[in-house]
Formats: C-alpha cells, structure tokens, sequence
C-alpha cells in the first residue's frame, strides 16, 4: 500500500546515524541515497524490500518534530530482531519509550512482539513480529 515516508530530520547526519543501526537490523546494507533538494535541503533515501524511508531537513526551514500519535512500524522476522532494532536505537541516540521490548496480547490478532523507540528527531518507531498462527 505505501510507497515512501519521509520523516524531519533537525540533524540529518545525527539522524543518518540512527537510522543506519536500526535499519542495519532489518538488513539494510549500504549507504543511503543522498540527495539536495531544489530548496538545498538535505535528503537521505533508504531503499530496501520495494520500500523507501526519507529523512529530510524540513524544507519550510522550521525544527522537525514527531507527530503526536504517530507511529511508523517496521516490520520484523522474530522477536530477537525486535529487541535488536530497539537495542540499537537507544545505542544511536534514541530513546525507549513505553514498556521493555516483548510480547503484547494483541487481541483478536494475537499476540505480537513490540518495541518503541523515539528517534532524535522525536518520531515514534515500532519494531513489530506477528508469529505465523
């Protein structure tokens, strides 16, 4: 269904260091896209499984925040590698929120394995594996 995100970043290279951990868990290899706007913003481009993830300086010039009740999921292949992704990002930079990394009773989609973790800009991240019923 999605094509892209693309997320502020108020230090891209701040940024570009916490996204190469955590997104190294996934098994992005390599070096993002660097790309300079027309505006001369600063973007980065992390390409990986048909998807793309974009950190950008804003380009009306005001600080990157996080959405207030926003969330961007990345998908998992088992519980270990939730905990890794959370793992490295509080290593990088970031900050754990809400409860430790671990299973959750997700209703009637059964239980889920869950972590959360703010990236330096502030945008809420969630590393999530749905174990095959």
């Amino acid at each position: 269904m999605f094509n892209h995100v693309m997320i502020g970043a108020n230090d891209i290279e701040q940024s570009r260091a916490f996204y190469d951990a955590v997104l190294g868990t996934l098994g992005f290899e390599g070096e993002p896209i660097r790309n300079v706007s027309a505006s001369g913003h600063t973007r980065l481009f992390y390409v990986h499984d048909g998807g793309t993830l974009c950190l950008t300086e804003p380009i009306n010039d005001q600080p990157a925040t996080g959405a207030n009740g926003g969330t961007i999921g990345f998908k998992c292949d088992s519980p270990e590698q939730v905990k890794a992704f959370h793992d490295a990002g509080v290593a990088a930079g970031g900050t754990s929120v809400e409860d430790p990394p671990g299973p959750r009773d997700g209703g009637v989609m059964g239980t889920v394995h869950l972590s959360y973790v703010l990236d330096p800009a502030g945008n809420k991240l969630c590393a999530i594996h749905r174990p095959q019923a």
